[in-house]
């Protein structure tokens, strides 16, 4: 399952339609850079890995709509869909990221003209989703390296297929222990406002056979406490250079607790979500979103907040580089110091054979 992919018969960004599940399974149409942004924005599209894919194929597809007649007047076209497309999701890495490598790659095509720069921008956003799947199998099999058989993990919003092109990172090690026959048990947490745990990751546990049970986050503690929990897994939308870790809001209280408790925490992420010219969490973006997130959930029916009320909703928080136990990426598993071990992750898959 990808969650996006390019059709080029219309031409079009097709992708899952990530707020429709679990109850129904939609491919989304998206014919222009704008409604790509939308789609990122209104979480049509979420994870990391898939925003930097997504926008990947919206800068191709601003090229391939584009109705320039000169190699400038497209250029103009692409560089206005990447400013879009950049704003749509500051916090997560991968967007910036795969916009600046699609930017150097069609700035070198514009001495070939128009028809260079179109093809080579749509080769290497291919390119990009075709890595991040490979990617995400390599962060499989090295994560499960830390997953005993018959071991119980707590996994928090939802890093699977869906948040990448495919396969996934923190739940893509899961999927490869399951498959491995290691008897994984996974608790779920929720994920509130917008509940990605408990729809996202549960529907693609269901689909992989993993047995699961759905808990409150802020349940996820109590469970902690008792010793019935083995690991912590999660993935992050950006890692400063230090090792900060900027992921789903909640994340924090559940490496705290799991520090707490003698669990060891482990985040997954390529290294495409590491950001080293950003020195520590403090300086990541935090997106803080519709208050109507929070305040729209209803139980039985009804409203759970009186009417008049008012709310805060930050997407993401900040884990200190201190809670996180290891890394684990494609070019393997990284333990402490992260300022020197994270910048020699991202080092050598740079300079890895093509």
């Amino acid at each position: 399952m990808r969650t996006v992919v390019w059709d080029g018969d219309v031409p079009c960004v097709r992708m899952v339609d990530q707020r429709r599940l679990p109850a129904e399974y939609v491919q989304i149409e998206l014919r222009t850079p704008e409604a790509v942004a939308d789609a990122i924005r209104e979480m049509a599209v979420r994870g990391a890995p898939a925003i930097g894919a997504s926008a990947a194929f919206g800068l191709a597809l601003a090229a391939a709509r584009s109705q320039a007649e000169t190699v400038a007047a497209l250029w103009q076209d692409v560089t206005a869909a990447a400013d879009l497309l950049r704003v749509a999701r500051p916090t997560a890495a991968n967007l910036a990221w795969a916009l600046d490598r699609m930017l150097r790659t069609g700035e070198a095509a514009r001495a070939e003209g128009l028809e260079a720069v179109s093809a080579r921008l749509l080769a290497e956003a291919q390119r990009i989703a075709d890595e991040d799947v490979m990617i995400n199998q390599a962060i499989g099999r090295y994560g499960a390296e830390l997953i005993a058989s018959k071991a119980t993990v707590i996994h928090h919003c939802n890093t699977g297929a869906l948040a990448t092109v495919d396969y996934g990172t923190a739940l893509g090690i899961i999927r490869t222990a399951h498959e491995q026959g290691k008897q994984v048990h996974v608790l779920v947490d929720e994920t509130r406002p917008r509940l990605q745990g408990a729809k996202l990751t549960a529907w693609e546990l269901e689909r992989y056979g993993v047995p699961y049970e759905i808990i409150a986050d802020n349940a996820a503690g109590y469970f902690l406490s008792r010793g019935d929990v083995q690991a912590v897994f999660v993935g992050a939308d950006r890692v400063a250079a230090n090792g900060d870790v900027a992921n789903k809001i909640g994340t924090y209280m559940l490496a705290l607790a799991a520090q707490a408790s003698a669990v060891p925490f482990y985040v997954a992420v390529p290294t495409s979500t590491i950001d080293l010219g950003v020195a520590s969490g403090a300086e990541i973006p935090i997106e803080e979103r519709d208050s109507r997130e929070v305040l729209a959930l209803e139980q039985a029916g009804q409203p759970i907040a009186p009417p008049s009320s008012r709310a805060r909703n930050p997407a993401f928080d900040i884990t200190p580089h201190a809670l996180v136990t290891a890394f684990v990426t494609e070019a393997g598993v990284v333990r402490p110091p992260y300022h020197r071990t994270l910048a020699d992750a991202v080092a050598s898959m740079q300079n890895a054979p093509a």
